[in-house]
Protein backbone atom coordinates (compact mmCIF):
# COMPACT_ATOMS: atom_id res chain seq x y z
CA UNK A 1 0.00 0.00 0.00
CA UNK A 2 1.40 3.24 -0.92
CA UNK A 3 0.29 4.93 2.32
CA UNK A 4 -3.36 6.03 3.82
CA UNK A 5 -5.88 6.78 1.55
CA UNK A 6 -7.57 9.15 4.37
CA UNK A 7 -6.65 10.53 7.72
CA UNK A 8 -8.70 8.81 9.70
CA UNK A 9 -11.91 11.07 11.65
CA UNK A 10 -12.41 13.48 14.73
CA UNK A 11 -14.37 12.31 17.39
CA UNK A 12 -15.76 14.88 20.04
CA UNK A 13 -17.39 13.28 22.74
CA UNK A 14 -19.35 15.89 25.64
CA UNK A 15 -20.90 15.07 28.75
CA UNK A 16 -21.11 10.85 27.67
CA UNK A 17 -23.17 8.70 30.23
CA UNK A 18 -24.41 5.73 30.19
CA UNK A 19 -26.85 3.83 32.60
CA UNK A 20 -28.50 0.41 32.95
CA UNK A 21 -31.48 -0.89 35.25
CA UNK A 22 -30.78 -3.88 36.81
CA UNK A 23 -32.96 -5.61 39.82
CA UNK A 24 -35.09 -2.12 40.00
CA UNK A 25 -31.56 0.20 40.63
CA UNK A 26 -30.01 2.42 38.43
CA UNK A 27 -26.56 1.49 37.80
CA UNK A 28 -24.24 4.63 36.45
CA UNK A 29 -21.54 3.04 34.49
CA UNK A 30 -20.58 6.13 32.50
CA UNK A 31 -20.68 9.55 34.17
CA UNK A 32 -20.31 12.69 31.98
CA UNK A 33 -17.37 11.90 30.19
CA UNK A 34 -15.06 14.09 27.70
CA UNK A 35 -12.94 13.33 25.16
CA UNK A 36 -11.42 14.78 21.82
CA UNK A 37 -9.48 12.91 19.34
CA UNK A 38 -8.23 14.40 16.18
CA UNK A 39 -8.18 12.28 13.09
CA UNK A 40 -5.26 9.69 13.45
CA UNK A 41 -5.25 9.80 16.81
CA UNK A 42 -3.99 6.52 18.68
CA UNK A 43 -5.30 5.69 22.18
CA UNK A 44 -5.51 3.37 24.83
CA UNK A 45 -7.99 2.77 27.43
CA UNK A 46 -7.33 0.68 30.74
CA UNK A 47 -9.04 0.03 33.90
CA UNK A 48 -10.56 -2.62 36.20
CA UNK A 49 -13.00 -5.64 35.12
CA UNK A 50 -16.36 -3.97 34.83
CA UNK A 51 -15.28 -0.01 34.72
CA UNK A 52 -17.28 0.48 31.69
CA UNK A 53 -14.19 0.09 29.27
CA UNK A 54 -16.74 -1.86 26.42
CA UNK A 55 -19.51 -0.33 26.83
CA UNK A 56 -17.68 2.98 25.84
CA UNK A 57 -16.72 1.61 23.20
CA UNK A 58 -19.78 -0.26 22.15
CA UNK A 59 -21.23 3.60 22.24
CA UNK A 60 -18.40 5.09 20.80
CA UNK A 61 -18.47 2.62 17.69
CA UNK A 62 -22.63 3.38 17.90
CA UNK A 63 -23.12 0.01 18.77
CA UNK A 64 -25.46 1.43 21.71
CA UNK A 65 -26.62 4.64 22.21
CA UNK A 66 -25.98 6.63 25.68
CA UNK A 67 -28.63 7.55 27.92
CA UNK A 68 -27.08 11.64 28.06
CA UNK A 69 -24.44 13.60 25.99
CA UNK A 70 -23.09 13.96 22.57
CA UNK A 71 -20.40 12.11 20.26
CA UNK A 72 -19.98 13.61 17.39
CA UNK A 73 -17.39 12.76 14.04
CA UNK A 74 -16.19 15.23 11.73
CA UNK A 75 -18.33 17.64 13.44
CA UNK A 76 -21.84 15.85 13.05
CA UNK A 77 -23.92 14.48 16.31
CA UNK A 78 -23.98 10.73 14.98
CA UNK A 79 -26.48 9.86 17.49
CA UNK A 80 -29.13 12.55 16.01
CA UNK A 81 -29.32 10.28 12.78
CA UNK A 82 -31.33 7.47 11.82
CA UNK A 83 -30.88 3.85 12.78
CA UNK A 84 -30.15 3.03 9.04
CA UNK A 85 -28.16 6.49 8.89
CA UNK A 86 -26.07 4.87 11.69
CA UNK A 87 -25.87 1.20 10.17
CA UNK A 88 -23.89 2.63 7.06
CA UNK A 89 -21.92 4.61 9.29
CA UNK A 90 -20.44 1.59 10.90
CA UNK A 91 -19.93 -0.25 7.68
CA UNK A 92 -18.66 2.36 5.40
CA UNK A 93 -16.38 3.96 8.20
CA UNK A 94 -15.94 2.03 11.73
CA UNK A 95 -13.54 -1.04 11.54
CA UNK A 96 -14.12 -3.49 14.88
CA UNK A 97 -11.85 -6.38 16.21
CA UNK A 98 -13.48 -7.80 19.32
CA UNK A 99 -11.62 -9.74 22.07
CA UNK A 100 -14.35 -13.03 20.58
CA UNK A 101 -13.70 -12.40 16.69
CA UNK A 102 -17.34 -13.59 15.92
CA UNK A 103 -15.90 -14.77 12.66
CA UNK A 104 -18.99 -16.88 10.87
CA UNK A 105 -18.25 -20.57 10.72
CA UNK A 106 -19.25 -21.65 7.43
CA UNK A 107 -17.43 -19.56 5.63
CA UNK A 108 -13.73 -19.68 4.84
CA UNK A 109 -11.22 -17.00 6.08
CA UNK A 110 -11.30 -14.89 2.56
CA UNK A 111 -14.98 -14.44 2.50
CA UNK A 112 -14.99 -13.51 5.80
CA UNK A 113 -12.93 -10.68 5.31
CA UNK A 114 -14.66 -10.05 1.78
CA UNK A 115 -18.06 -9.87 3.61
CA UNK A 116 -18.25 -6.03 5.01
CA UNK A 117 -17.07 -4.92 1.62
CA UNK A 118 -19.85 -6.97 -0.06
CA UNK A 119 -22.40 -6.25 2.53
CA UNK A 120 -21.51 -2.68 1.37
CA UNK A 121 -22.16 -3.53 -2.51
CA UNK A 122 -18.66 -3.64 -3.88
CA UNK A 123 -17.72 -5.69 -6.86
CA UNK A 124 -16.71 -9.40 -5.46
CA UNK A 125 -13.69 -9.17 -7.94
CA UNK A 126 -12.64 -6.15 -5.80
CA UNK A 127 -13.48 -7.54 -2.55
CA UNK A 128 -11.34 -10.53 -2.94
CA UNK A 129 -8.40 -8.73 -3.92
CA UNK A 130 -8.55 -6.71 -1.08
CA UNK A 131 -9.19 -9.40 1.08
CA UNK A 132 -6.74 -11.66 -0.54
CA UNK A 133 -3.61 -9.01 0.14
CA UNK A 134 -4.82 -8.35 3.65
CA UNK A 135 -4.82 -11.92 4.60
CA UNK A 136 -1.27 -12.26 3.20
CA UNK A 137 -0.26 -8.96 5.42
CA UNK A 138 -0.78 -11.13 8.19
CA UNK A 139 0.68 -13.96 7.26
CA UNK A 140 -2.37 -16.34 6.25
CA UNK A 141 -1.99 -16.24 2.79
CA UNK A 142 -2.02 -20.48 2.57
CA UNK A 143 -4.91 -20.25 4.88
CA UNK A 144 -7.58 -18.12 2.49
CA UNK A 145 -9.71 -21.20 2.10
CA UNK A 146 -10.04 -22.36 6.14
CA UNK A 147 -12.95 -22.15 7.56
CA UNK A 148 -12.58 -20.61 11.26
CA UNK A 149 -12.57 -24.27 13.35
CA UNK A 150 -9.63 -25.10 11.28
CA UNK A 151 -7.16 -21.95 12.58
CA UNK A 152 -5.87 -21.50 15.95
CA UNK A 153 -7.16 -18.59 17.92
CA UNK A 154 -4.16 -16.27 16.87
CA UNK A 155 -4.51 -17.05 13.33
CA UNK A 156 -8.80 -16.60 14.14
CA UNK A 157 -8.07 -12.83 15.36
CA UNK A 158 -5.92 -11.95 12.49
CA UNK A 159 -8.87 -12.74 10.20
CA UNK A 160 -10.74 -10.51 12.13
CA UNK A 161 -8.29 -7.99 11.90
CA UNK A 162 -7.48 -8.76 8.47
CA UNK A 163 -11.94 -8.11 8.56
CA UNK A 164 -12.17 -4.93 10.35
CA UNK A 165 -9.20 -2.98 7.88
CA UNK A 166 -11.14 -4.60 4.44
CA UNK A 167 -12.65 -0.90 3.91
CA UNK A 168 -10.07 1.25 5.03
CA UNK A 169 -12.19 2.44 8.13
CA UNK A 170 -11.78 5.94 9.73
CA UNK A 171 -12.38 4.42 12.82
CA UNK A 172 -10.89 1.02 14.52
CA UNK A 173 -12.41 0.13 17.54
CA UNK A 174 -10.34 -2.79 19.54
CA UNK A 175 -12.16 -4.45 22.41
CA UNK A 176 -9.32 -6.49 24.36
CA UNK A 177 -8.03 -7.77 21.30
CA UNK A 178 -5.73 -9.99 22.90
CA UNK A 179 -7.18 -10.98 25.32
CA UNK A 180 -7.79 -14.42 24.65
CA UNK A 181 -4.20 -15.11 22.91
CA UNK A 182 -0.92 -15.74 24.60
CA UNK A 183 1.68 -13.64 25.57
CA UNK A 184 3.83 -14.37 22.34
CA UNK A 185 0.97 -14.27 19.82
CA UNK A 186 -0.67 -11.43 21.53
CA UNK A 187 2.54 -9.60 20.99
CA UNK A 188 2.05 -10.06 17.41
CA UNK A 189 -1.42 -9.42 16.83
CA UNK A 190 -0.78 -6.24 17.97
CA UNK A 191 2.46 -5.75 16.34
CA UNK A 192 0.29 -6.25 13.17
CA UNK A 193 -3.05 -3.86 14.47
CA UNK A 194 -0.41 -1.00 15.12
CA UNK A 195 1.55 -1.36 11.45
CA UNK A 196 -1.73 -2.09 9.17
CA UNK A 197 -3.50 0.60 11.44
CA UNK A 198 -0.49 3.20 10.66
CA UNK A 199 -1.02 2.08 7.12
CA UNK A 200 -4.86 2.73 6.75
CA UNK A 201 -4.96 6.09 8.69
CA UNK A 202 -7.24 5.46 11.32
CA UNK A 203 -7.88 6.78 14.22
CA UNK A 204 -7.13 4.17 16.82
CA UNK A 205 -9.18 3.45 20.39
CA UNK A 206 -7.79 -0.18 21.79
CA UNK A 207 -9.40 -0.85 25.28
CA UNK A 208 -6.38 -3.69 26.52
CA UNK A 209 -6.02 -5.19 29.82
CA UNK A 210 -2.36 -5.13 29.62
CA UNK A 211 -0.30 -1.94 30.50
CA UNK A 212 2.51 -3.66 28.50
CA UNK A 213 0.56 -3.11 25.73
CA UNK A 214 -1.11 0.19 26.75
CA UNK A 215 2.38 1.55 27.18
CA UNK A 216 2.75 1.59 23.83
CA UNK A 217 0.16 3.86 22.71
CA UNK A 218 1.22 8.00 22.98
CA UNK A 219 -2.46 8.42 24.51
CA UNK A 220 -2.87 6.66 27.60
CA UNK A 221 -6.64 6.97 29.65
CA UNK A 222 -7.52 4.82 32.70
CA UNK A 223 -11.67 4.92 33.10
CA UNK A 224 -12.27 5.07 36.36
CA UNK A 225 -15.10 5.86 38.47
CA UNK A 226 -16.96 6.18 34.65
CA UNK A 227 -14.93 9.10 33.82
CA UNK A 228 -11.29 9.51 32.14
CA UNK A 229 -8.03 10.30 33.56
CA UNK A 230 -5.26 10.65 31.22
CA UNK A 231 -1.86 9.45 31.56
CA UNK A 232 0.27 12.42 33.00
CA UNK A 233 -2.69 14.52 34.12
Amino acid sequence: MSGPDRKGMSVEIEGLSKSFVKDNSRIDVLRGLDLRLDPGDRVSIIGQSGSGKSTFLHVLGTLDRPTSGTVRFDGTDVFAKSRSHLDRLRNSRIGFVFQFHHLLPDHDALHNVMMPAIIAGTDRDTARQRASSLLERVGLGDRLTHRPGKLSGGEQQRVALARALARKPDLLLADEPTGNLDPETSEKVFDLLLELNEEVGSTLVVVTHSHTLAQRFDRRLTLRGGRFVEAGA
